[in-house]
């Protein structure tokens, strides 16, 4: 399952809480690139590399065996066999993924 490379335009990265402290240092270097540069099509370029690794570190520290089985199953082409698991390793992240979204949710 790709990691989407988008930011949010409406929600600084110095806004959010970080509930996972294994990705503080990239959270800290994506509020450090927000507050650097202005936002639109530059600070989307200048800071998608760090976007994109905090998301990583936030999905391999929610759920890591999930995470990990998406890497290796889903990396390059295969029989079909190994196309089903990476399908299979993708739906079973968006559950673990889920939730984690309905934990953070209910009061």
């Amino acid at each position: 399952m790709p990691i989407r490379d988008r930011e949010s335009p409406t929600t600084p990265a110095g806004n959010i809480s970080m509930p996972f402290t294994e990705c503080d240092r990239l959270h800290r270097a994506l509020s450090d690139c927000h507050r650097r540069i202005p936002a639109g099509p530059p600070r989307q370029a200048a800071c998608r590399h760090l976007n994109r690794s905090l998301a990583e570190c936030l999905v391999g520290v929610a759920c890591p065996d999930e995470s990990e089985a998406v890497r290796s199953l889903c990396s390059s082409g295969g029989t079909a066999l190994k196309r089903q698991q990476c399908q299979q390793a993708q739906l079973s992240l968006a559950v673990c993924l889920s939730s984690h979204q309905l934990q953070s949710s209910t009061p």
